[in-house]
């Protein structure tokens, strides 16, 4: 069974930084991507950075040049490292990962961990 769990969201203020973690258990299948989403009371799920097989990663424009997803070499561990945080970035933040030929609906999640920024 796939188990996802974040750590590592808190309240800093606007300008600090915050390093999130997701480690992962369970998987038995090859990974196509991982990523970390976002979601602020009220709006849209918002795709903040993906890390995909081979090491590619995109990132939100909102995000670019300010966030840093990343994965620890055993691959059991994603991070996101979040600099010069800005009160839009407020917002549960969750991490997940995607099988080979399936969409991000179909794929695991985990319960996300809160960040919340301060001005």
């Amino acid at each position: 069974q796939v188990q996802l769990v974040e750590s590592g969201g808190g309240l800093v203020q606007t300008g600090g930084s915050l390093r999130l973690s997701c480690v992962a258990s369970g998987i038995s299948f090859s990974v196509a991507a991982r990523a970390w989403y976002r979601q602020a009371p009220g709006k849209e799920r918002e795709l903040v950075a993906t890390l995909k097989n081979g090491g590619y990663t995109n990132y939100a424009d909102s995000v670019k040049g300010r966030f840093t997803i990343s994965l620890n070499n055993a691959e059991t561990e994603l991070y996101l490292q979040m600099n010069s945080l800005k009160s839009e970035d407020s917002a549960m933040y969750c991490c997940a990962i995607k099988p080979f030929f399936r969409d991000w609906s179909d794929g695991y999640w985990g319960q996300g961990t809160q960040v919340t920024i301060s001005s």
